[in-house]
Formats: C-alpha cells, structure tokens, sequence
C-alpha cells in the first residue's frame, strides 16, 4: 500500500507537469529570442514525457492518474495562474516585457518541479522494493533534465533582465 502522503505527492507533481506543459505551451507564443524558443520547444517535449512517466508511475503504483484531490485542484489552479499572467503579457503588445514574463513563470514552474522530483526520489525508499524501485527508475530518467530547465530557465531570466 503507497502511503497517503507519497500519493498525494504524485498527484500534485502529475498535475504540475500538465500544467507546466501548458505553461511551456505559452511561453513558446511569448518567446522572441529564437535560442530561447529552441530551449523551450525541448523542454516542452521533455515534460510532456515527464507527464507520461509519472502517469505510467501512478499505474504501476495502483494510484488512479486522474484522481483529484483538493490539493491537485489548487496545483491546477496556481498553473492556469501561469498561463494567465502570460497571456496578460502578451496582450500588451511588448512582446520583450511578454517574453521576460513567460521566463519568469517558467522559473516559478520549474522550480516547483525540480523540488517535487527531489521529493520524489526521497520517498522511493519507503516504499516496498516494487514500488520503489519504479520510481526510483522514474526519478532517474527525469531529474537530470528538471535540473537543466530550472537552472537554464534561471539563466535566461537573468539575461533577459540584463
């Protein structure tokens, strides 16, 4: 049986993946910069395989991928709350002040990311050897990648305020 905790867990991080790839969605109509936008399209592949993993990860584990729970409701609702101040952006015709915002809700979505696959990888441990090592196999082929978009998506709200 998956702790209640471990399973919340995986609910709120699969909802923040399908928000993320709607946010990513988004963020490619703001960017300009076109190395940017080629960062973004693979991190929006990339995480729409992240949804696919932790999707399978919730099968294997016997949890019902399309379970909601109150705090998966809030976790959509703080990610439409991304893709929202995005389109406000880019409804003001400054498509650099656009692009600088879509960075910014990237960051805020990959931080959120990179933190709940660290989580993840800490509860792989406490589960019985089955459902453990299946997210742990998860968390391998994902938490190279979460740590390349927070810390490139960082980068570029940097540069793109300086």
């Amino acid at each position: 049986m998956i702790p209640s905790q471990v399973k919340e867990l995986l609910l709120r991080s699969l909802e923040h993946e399908r928000s993320a790839v709607l946010a990513y969605r988004t963020a490619l109509e703001c960017a300009v910069n076109e190395q940017l936008k080629a960062e973004w399209d693979t991190y929006f592949d990339q995480t729409e395989r992240h949804v696919s993993i932790l999707t399978r990860v919730c099968i294997a584990l016997g949890i019902d991928p399309g379970e909601h729970t109150p705090g998966s409701e809030i976790v959509h609702h703080m990610g439409n709350s991304l893709v929202v101040a995005m389109k406000r952006a880019m409804a003001t015709g400054d498509a650099p002040a656009a692009e600088l915002v879509a960075c910014e809700c990237v960051v805020l979505a990959e931080t959120t990311d990179r933190a709940n696959w660290e989580l993840l990888c800490e509860c792989s441990p406490v589960l019985d050897s089955a459902a453990g090592r299946t997210l742990a196999e998860a968390c391998a082929k994902v938490q190279d990648e979460q740590d390349e978009h927070l810390s490139h998506s960082a980068s570029w709200r940097r540069e793109l305020w300086l």
